[in-house]
């Protein structure tokens, strides 16, 4: 049938009502989902949502992106139900007392872009048996290849009394082919679960189990007051993060750039790299891991 989501066997498209049972309240750690067949991009989705006063938990899912949105304003597409495209929207400096949550500060907001790579690094290595690794701040890699981004972005509260919100955009390619893989720009070649050779490929427990460790490693961060070491998040990232301990050249967001070797990430998750000329701490900017 023309059109038909099932016309293409290997990508089955995604069930609206299994994903509300099985991740919105009261059965799971979301408020509220929404599956699009097909959208411009879920984080721009989400954003409007939380400009128009969405509380905090809603979950925005697409079998395909139009113009997804990448850092510096790149691209992120894929065919349709070829990846996972989702979006969360979170308001972290407003207290939640019956969960015991206070408010989180803004210096800590970084650290929910790289607690949702370790989020995706779990649901990979656990679902598609990979050893996936993360490159700071945003990538997810199989070896040397890029098979997912993050992308958060802040927006301003719309009335005096609401809390600001963080929008966590999550791109993940499982059964891209290799015509179908997106160009990149981080000096990377791009791969998928399925040609990295996935032990499962089936988008629903991917995407559920993704979303699971994304509220689960909020909740502890939340709990602990946004202080990523205390939450265990900050040894959790540092397990996974290959960019600690290489040289790597950064591509600075005004344009300039440094060489030198990662050290460390710092407790409010800023790349710390030592250069010729001395110690940085990097709050952004493409980095390129050299051999």
């Amino acid at each position: 049938m023309p059109g038909s989501p099932y016309t293409d066997l290997d990508r089955p498209p995604l069930s609206v009502t299994r994903l509300r049972r099985a991740l919105v309240a009261p059965h799971g750690p979301w408020a509220r989902l929404e599956l699009r067949t097909e959208t411009g991009s879920t984080n721009a989705d989400a954003v409007e949502a939380a400009r128009s006063g969405e509380p905090e938990g809603l979950v925005v899912v697409a079998e395909r992106q139009t113009a997804g949105r990448g850092r510096r304003g790149r691209a992120w597409q894929s065919p349709a139900r070829a990846g996972i495209a989702t979006s969360v929207l979170l308001r972290p400096g407003e207290a939640v007392p019956d969960r015991g949550w206070p408010p989180a500060p803004p210096a800590a907001y970084g650290w929910l872009s790289l607690l949702a790579g370790v989020a995706l690094v779990e649901a990979v290595a656990r679902l598609a048996e990979l050893d996936a690794t993360l490159k700071w701040p945003n990538d997810l890699l199989l070896g040397d290849a890029k098979c997912a981004g993050i992308l958060a972005e802040a927006v301003p509260a719309a009335r005096p009394a609401e809390p600001p919100a963080v929008v966590l955009g999550i791109g993940l390619n499982v059964t891209l082919r290799a015509d179908e893989l997106p160009e990149n720009h981080t000096g990377l070649s791009a791969t998928s679960l399925q040609r990295a050779g996935a032990a499962a490929t089936d988008r629903d427990p991917l995407l559920r189990a993704l979303l699971r460790g994304v509220a689960d490693w909020y909740g502890r961060w939340r709990a602990a007051g946004g202080d990523a070491v205390d939450s265990g998040l900050h040894d959790a990232y540092l397990a996974s993060c290959v960019t600690v301990g290489r040289r790597v050249r950064v591509l600075l967001p005004d344009g300039g750039e440094l060489t030198g070797t990662a050290t460390g990430v710092d407790p409010e998750g800023h790349l710390l790299v030592t250069t010729p000329a001395g110690d940085h701490r990097l709050t952004a900017g493409d980095v390129r891991h050299l051999r």
